[in-house]
């Protein structure tokens, strides 16, 4: 019999694509799961942002594993609202992310951002907070690209949304 928790134990395995440290729950886009009286698995999911092409991979990874697993039936849905907020990222999947070299994001709310200044960033390699933007758009449209001043190690930081 196929349960809510088995297939939550499988997305376990569903790396993002972008990100290959942390999995779909971590990143938090898993909204909903449900398992049908035949067996079959509903997941829902929500992209990072309108666009972002990493969840067709998402949705084939997520496919893939469950049916491997003897899932008899898999449909994975999009959901755009609620829209997905780095709120939503687990608190182990915010430290694989500055294991990985993603500053990971601090909170959504923050006053620097009503008075056009730029947040405090601590770089996940040394810790530092001496660091600067370089660009608001890194690796991915989620991510903007900063550099710590003390170490001078470029990084990734996930933009807060």
């Amino acid at each position: 019999m196929i349960t809510k928790d088995r297939i939550l134990e499988l997305l376990d395995y569903v790396k993002d694509p972008e990100i290959p440290a942390i999995n779909v729950l971590e990143l938090g886009v898993v909204r909903q799961v449900e398992v049908e009286a035949d067996g079959k698995a509903i997941v829902t999911i929500t992209p990072t942002y309108t666009g972002c092409p990493a969840m067709d991979v998402m949705a084939a990874d997520i496919k893939k594993e469950l049916l491997e697993a003897g899932v008899p039936a898999v449909e994975v849905k999009m959901s755009l609202s609620p829209a997905w907020t780095t709120d939503w990222i687990t608190e182990t999947g915010k430290r694989k992310l500055k294991e990985y070299g993603i500053a990971p994001p601090e909170k959504t709310a923050d006053i620097r951002a009503l008075k056009g200044e730029q947040p405090v960033v601590a770089c996940p390699q040394c810790g530092s907070t001496n660091t600067v933007m370089l660009s608001a758009f890194g690796s991915t449209a989620c991510k903007a690209l900063w550099k710590c001043n003390d170490c001078l190690e470029p990084f990734d930081q996930f933009k807060c949304l």
